[in-house]
């Protein structure tokens, strides 16, 4: 006992000049980062508003930050697949996921076991904006209107088929919520993301679906879809003569979905805030703001406070609804 109290003094110097030297190290690393490409993890297929945030943060930011940015899709489980995988690596910068309103607040009440928690396991880095989605049919679509469709929904013979980017999704809930609204029970047609959904209802193997805006304009403008309401409360400028569905016989409906991106839960902040930085700036680029506006996405660029305390509001505005609606993935 009496050595060990006289090797005391020696083992705290020790110990002190032990963290004197690693934590000037530790911040060097950070100065230093990024030495190698970067991970951007798209948790769906290409061809949805998820994978072209990635590929434009891709084409803009690895300039600024000196490194190229890898898109690496990984779909599946209504984006809770690729999630898992990015809470699970390292926190070093390396590995970022593009986060969705499913997959970082919807899933979680969803699904039996995501994997992952969407709050405690990452680190929020910007909130890429907000868009609504839309009720589409196909252009041949005997459905003209809302209307149409509310009568044709409400007949028992057959129920209408409708699609969506996977379970819980925002395409999901949107038509729950439709269906609860008007009274009428929907064949509810999963798909893993927005462009396989979207080609099921082109090729007609469902009837409708509410698909994001900015994934589903470019079939909208080809003629080859027909969108007959938007899901927020106020029109969109991107189809300014669509009405909302809260002005077309459904007061209070609202569905909007987000797109944000997060780094796995310890990531250190010095490069949590150089990835906000990069990414804000690209957000401010006029021709990138053209692109998304006309996809019908509303800019946002709010930081990791500020999407933090959005998204922690979104976990439990979903808990009730899929409670409430009884919304569970087998």
């Amino acid at each position: 006992m009496t050595s060990f109290r006289k090797l005391m003094p020696r083992w705290s110097f020790m110990v002190m000049a032990a963290g004197l030297i690693m934590a000037p190290a530790a911040a060097n690393a950070d100065d230093k980062w990024p030495e190698r490409p970067i991970s951007y993890i798209v948790p769906f297929t290409p061809g949805g508003v998820t994978d072209m945030i990635g590929r434009i943060y891709s084409t803009n930011i690895g300039d600024s930050l000196g490194q190229p940015i890898v898109v690496e899709n990984r779909p599946g489980t209504g984006g809770s697949l690729g999630s898992a995988t990015v809470a699970r690596a390292k926190p070093d910068g390396y590995t970022l996921v593009g986060g969705t309103i499913s997959s970082h607040s919807i899933n979680v009440s969803i699904y039996p076991d995501i994997g992952y928690d969407p709050v405690k396991d990452f680190e929020p880095i910007i909130l890429t904006g907000t868009l609504p989605n839309v009720l589409v049919v196909r252009s041949d679509s005997p459905f003209n209107s809302v209307d149409d469709l509310i009568a044709a929904a409400k007949k028992k013979e057959e129920a209408l088929s409708v699609g969506s980017s996977g379970i819980g999704s925002s395409q999901h809930l949107a038509a729950e919520l439709f269906g609860s609204m008007v009274g009428a029970k929907l064949l509810h047609v999963p798909y893993k993301g927005s462009a396989p959904s979207l080609q099921a209802l082109v090729a007609g193997e469902i009837d409708l679906l509410f698909d994001n805006l900015t994934s589903a304009m470019p079939l909208i403008q080809a003629g080859r879809l027909k969108p007959l309401a938007i899901t927020s409360r106020k029109p969109d400028p991107a189809l300014p003569d669509v009405k909302p569905l809260d002005q077309l016989g459904l007061p209070g409906y609202e569905v909007v979905s987000w797109q944000a991106t997060f780094a796995p839960a310890g990531t250190p902040r010095p490069i949590i805030d150089k990835l906000h930085k990069a990414m804000y700036a690209t957000l401010q680029r006029p021709e990138v703001q053209e692109r998304l506006h006309s996809a019908g996405l509303t800019v946002s660029g709010a930081g990791p406070e500020e999407l933090r305390a959005f998204q922690e509001a979104e976990v439990a505005k979903w808990a009730k609804v899929a409670r409430e609606a009884n919304i569970k993935a087998q």
